[in-house]
């Protein structure tokens, strides 16, 4: 049996470095452990952390192709993040400019959830924990 103890991180490639660093800095409020440019792949690698944990690998490509977001395309759904007050998380997220879909209540947990996007349109979802 394979003996995985984690999920050691999720790596994303971004159109517009800045403003995705901006975003996932700024907005979502993860923390920069480490950046490099890898001169010879002409791309950014930002190592960010959550409460200390490393977690997203952020890059740039000259030209990478869309993902299609939508309609829901095979691979990765998408990223979701726990939140302890959904209410006050849409609410930092409006603040900033970012567009929530109304928030539903998973019919399983009785939690509530919504979906937003990163600036590629990379689906996210808040879950109230």
């Amino acid at each position: 049996m394979l003996n995985l103890s984690a999920v050691h991180h999720i790596a994303i490639i971004c159109s517009d470095y800045e403003v995705s660093k901006r975003f996932y800095t700024e907005i979502l409020g993860l923390s920069v452990l480490g950046e490099q440019y890898r001169a010879e792949r002409q791309s950014y690698k930002l190592d960010l952390a959550l409460n200390g944990h490393y977690v997203i690998e952020l890059f740039s490509f000259p030209n990478p192709p869309k993902r299609p977001s939508r309609p829901e395309a095979l691979g990765l759904r998408h990223l979701a993040f726990a939140v302890p007050d959904i209410d006050a998380s849409v609410t930092h997220l409006t603040a900033h400019g970012v567009v929530t879909e109304p928030i539903r209540v998973d019919e399983t947990t009785g939690r509530r959830f919504t979906f937003f996007a990163d600036p590629d349109d990379l689906p996210l979802e808040l879950y109230e924990a």
